[in-house]
């Protein structure tokens, strides 16, 4: 989530349009809009790591993996989000090209800026979309990526991976290394000359 835009109030709809008119992508919360901020290269890294291990498993399935441009709309929440990465398997979300409202799985890199509202109101906001079966957290810091699984209970249960361990994404029968997907993604000390 980025910098909330000065008196901009909107509704869903209001907002698609608005925003299809804008030069930088824009997440919506509630009637508030906030603008994206760019992301560092370790964080686009991961991204482009994960999407790809994606990409290329389910080709020729009935699913499509997204990075980083597809909005997810969440109804309930008043809300559409940027993920990282995102899948669906649903049909419907053919049907709305602007948007995804069915997605099985959610994944987002985290940053010092965005951790604790991905974590959180993010997160809460994401647990409303029915079709939702995974939420992953991949967090570069701590070389750690979380998962957290809708059970059958309905029931959020989170399972960690860190190196040397395979990631189970089981929304979308994916086992991958963890170090494959954090790959390039070391950031070498700041500069602060620059």
């Amino acid at each position: 989530m980025g910098l909330a835009q000065e008196n901009a109030k909107f509704d869903a709809g209001s907002y698609l349009a608005w925003e299809q008119t804008q030069p930088d992508k824009h997440e919506y919360l509630a009637g508030e809009v906030y603008a994206m901020v760019g992301a560092r290269l370790s964080h686009v890294t991961a991204t482009g790591n994960l999407f790809s291990a994606l990409h290329m498993h389910l080709r020729g399935s009935p699913c499509r993996a997204y990075a980083s441009d597809a909005k997810v709309r969440i109804d309930e929440a008043d809300a559409f989000f940027y993920p990282d990465v995102v899948v669906t398997c649903d049909p419907r979300d053919r049907t709305t090209p602007q948007y995804l409202s069915h997605p099985c799985l959610i994944v987002e890199v985290l940053s010092d800026g965005t951790a604790a509202f991905d974590r959180g109101a993010k997160f809460a906001a994401y647990r409303k979309l029915p079709d939702l079966r995974e939420y992953g957290l991949i967090d570069l810091a701590a070389r750690r990526i979380e998962i957290f699984r809708r059970n059958a209970e309905q029931h959020w249960v989170l399972y960690e991976y860190g190196p040397g361990e395979a990631l189970e994404l089981e929304s979308v029968g994916l086992r991958i290394a963890v170090d494959e997907l954090l790959r390039d993604t070391e950031e070498p000390p700041e500069d602060n000359n620059v």
